[in-house]
């Protein structure tokens, strides 16, 4: 997961901003003979108040500690958001360390008995998008959401999921950028490496998505999904941090159509009737034994 380039992770995310920033978005004249999709480093250097030649030494990753001052300029600069402002400065701060300990990802016997409880569709992944646990509600909305899986690896690849996302582009476009958000400057996790390695290899949409460095928080929202028995569902997303884990839930507003799609969806579930595979594992991972 190494930039192709030499230099840093600062300099790649500057590299890449800079790329997607048009001259008429910050009021310069386009002119008739430019060479890169963006903006030019000089121009860059020449917004945000520093000289060109500390410009390139932070694209090539020559200095690696850019004072807060000369960050917020080039955010304002590059127009980031609050959050992709929030990513260049954490960039900046990374420090050299020792390698971090792979911990596996668990989740708590409480949360086991929460997703029991619930009827609505509930489940829990790891910082990857593995899908650790998952109740009945969460397979027959998407087989692709039992334990085992991974979503975004689903998302880019599998055929039924992208027919299952009404708006796949966005879908993507979003889950690639919380994945980078979530990494960070832990680029040397085993698994992070496993899942962006295979998905470089896999899927063009990945690899132009990961080029362009967009960081991105997938906290909550609202999506449309095609159910191939129910039709289609509006439904709200919220994702619930516990321990290292995160608890997603989907819901529908109260005495909606989707609503009533839900609850039918779940008298067929009760009757392996929803569209599930014939045969398929219990939902739930293997519950860890309480002490």
């Amino acid at each position: 997961m190494k930039d192709e380039e030499s230099g840093s992770q600062l300099g790649a995310y500057l590299r890449a901003r800079r790329d997607l920033v048009s001259p008429a978005q910050v009021g310069l004249p386009p002119g008739g003979n430019r060479r890169v999709p963006g903006l030019r480093r000089e121009e860059v250097a020449l917004l945000a108040g520093i000289s060109p030649d500390y410009y390139l030494r932070l694209e090539r990753g020559r200095d690696k500690n850019p004072s807060p001052q000369v960050l917020e300029s080039l955010a304002r600069v590059l127009r980031l958001d609050d959050v992709e402002r929030t990513y260049l400065l954490g960039l900046a701060a990374a420090r050299p360390r020792a390698p971090r300990r792979k911990r596996p990802e668990q989740v708590p016997a409480r949360v086991h008995e929460l997703l029991a409880h619930l009827q609505i569709p509930a489940f829990v992944e790891g910082r990857a998008f593995d899908v650790l646990a998952s109740n009945p509600m969460a397979v027959a909305l998407s087989p692709r959401l039992r334990p085992g899986q991974n979503r975004l690896r689903s998302l880019l690849l599998d055929p039924e999921e992208q027919a299952f996302q009404q708006d796949w582009t966005r879908a993507t476009a979003d889950a690639v950028a919380a994945l980078r958000t979530t990494i960070g400057d832990d680029t040397d996790n085993p698994r992070f490496v496993e899942l962006v390695g295979e998905l470089a290899l896999s899927s063009q949409r990945f690899r132009t998505l990961w080029a362009r460095h967009d960081v991105r928080g997938l906290d909550g929202g609202t999506a449309t999904v095609r159910h191939p028995v129910v039709g289609e569902l509006r439904l709200h997303r919220d994702k619930l941090p516990v321990d290292d884990v995160i608890l997603v839930v989907y819901y529908p507003d109260k005495d909606s159509d989707s609503d009533e799609k839900l609850r039918l969806l779940a008298a067929l579930s009760a009757t392996g009737s929803s569209g599930t595979a014939p045969g398929a594992p219990a939902a739930d991972a293997p519950r860890p034994k309480t002490p």
